[in-house]
């Protein structure tokens, strides 16, 4: 299921024609808790700021850096709800452990 902050992102990515981004989004592929990514704030920003790169269009090209700018806002960010249901999350308390017993 594709998380709440993932389907805006997604839905952002389509109105400026970033179809394979966007679905890249709804499988939570930039999402801070859900993505195999563990870098995948900064792989979003190299994915807008290459898409911006690739526009020829100057109008698109600056619908792009605009997302850009509202990632590095934080817009796209996992919500605190989604933060609380990774924390609950068999996952995350996989990690709270693994930080905490010793080695």
């Amino acid at each position: 299921m594709t998380a709440q902050t993932s389907e805006m992102l997604a839905t952002v990515l389509e109105a400026a024609g970033l179809h394979d981004m966007a679905k890249l989004a709804r499988l939570d592929h930039y999402h801070d808790y859900l993505s195999d990514d563990a870098m995948c704030s900064l792989t979003l920003e190299a994915d807008l700021r290459a898409a911006r790169d690739a526009q020829g269009d100057p109008i698109l090209k600056a619908m792009v850096e605009a997302i850009r700018q509202r990632h590095l806002n934080g817009d796209f960010d996992a919500s605190q709800e989604e933060s609380d249901a990774w924390a609950a999350s068999p996952e995350g308390q996989a990690a709270f452990r693994s930080l905490i017993e010793k080695k």
